[in-house]
């Protein structure tokens, strides 16, 4: 077979042509918010535009479109910074490169503002230039001034993230320094590799441990509309028609599930190097 007919075929029957045969699945699976047609084509053009995501999803399609089927039931756009695909080294496949999905910070933000309870979420990275107050107990939320067009503004020292509430409380302010941060970093088995968005992606994974933690205070979860919509009810005398109601994908759990591939990956499943 020529080498024009080997990529024909490996067009035609490959991750990409894949996930167009499972169209009607991911279809089901993404929520009503969220419009298919488009997250089909970012999940295409993730693998077709990045040769090295093309070969570790050729390594095993069928890991590959698993880790699309978590994206697609957290409403998650793949490929993005709301949801990364990565190549990681898979013990179990000798080694050679499969594909990892891991939720980016934009995920759980976008997580947190579906939940419905938050007006606006804040997570910003601290350098070394900027001038950064907070004293906790005191500040409601953290004083941060940039100077947008003065010199460079240095080494990232800290992030923190905090969100506003719709009936316009600040949840708890989570603060982290370089220490913690390095902690965090620490704890992810592939933060080594030249795969890991501790390398390709520095800056987004000090915000997403932030948002991380401030995932734990404000809901992200389709459980708390669900509740908020049971107290309607029962304000209306409505109570049985919801509770009967079909419940909306659950992306907190799959969340928690799913977002520990930066902080410390399950044992001899993936590694960085033999």
């Amino acid at each position: 077979m020529s080498q024009i007919s080997n990529a024909i075929a490996t067009r035609d029957n490959g991750p990409a042509a894949q996930i167009e045969a499972y169209r009607d699945e991911y279809a089901a699976l993404v929520p009503s918010h969220v419009n298919a047609d488009q997250w089909i084509r970012l999940a295409v053009g993730a693998i077709r535009g990045n040769e090295d995501l093309m070969g570790a999803a050729q390594n095993d399609v069928g890991v590959f479109l698993r880790e699309l089927k978590t994206a697609a039931r957290l409403g998650l756009e793949p490929g993005t910074e709301q949801f990364y695909l990565t190549a990681r080294k898979s013990k179990a496949h000798g080694y050679s490169l499969i594909i990892k999905g891991i939720v980016g910070y934009q995920g759980i933000v976008e997580l947190i503002y579906r939940a419905g309870a938050a007006s606006t979420v804040i997570v910003e990275a601290v350098r070394e230039g900027d001038n950064f107050r907070y004293v906790p107990g005191r500040d409601d939320r953290p004083v941060h001034e940039i100077d947008w067009f003065g010199a460079d503004r240095g080494p990232l020292v800290g992030v923190y993230a905090y969100a506003v509430m719709k009936d316009g409380a600040v949840s708890k302010v989570v603060v982290l320094n370089r220490q913690r941060i390095a902690e965090i970093r620490a704890k992810s088995d592939s933060k080594d590799s030249k795969y890991s968005p501790w390398q390709t992606n520095e800056e987004s994974m000090w915000l997403k441990s932030a948002v991380r933690q401030l995932a734990k205070w404000v809901p992200t979860s389709a459980e708390y509309m669900r509740e908020q919509l049971r107290a309607q009810a029962e304000v209306a005398g409505e109570i049985a028609s919801v509770a009967n109601a079909p419940l909306p994908p659950q992306p907190s759990s799959v969340l928690d599930e799913y977002d520990a591939d930066d902080e410390g990956l399950i044992e001899g499943e993936l590694v960085d190097e033999p």
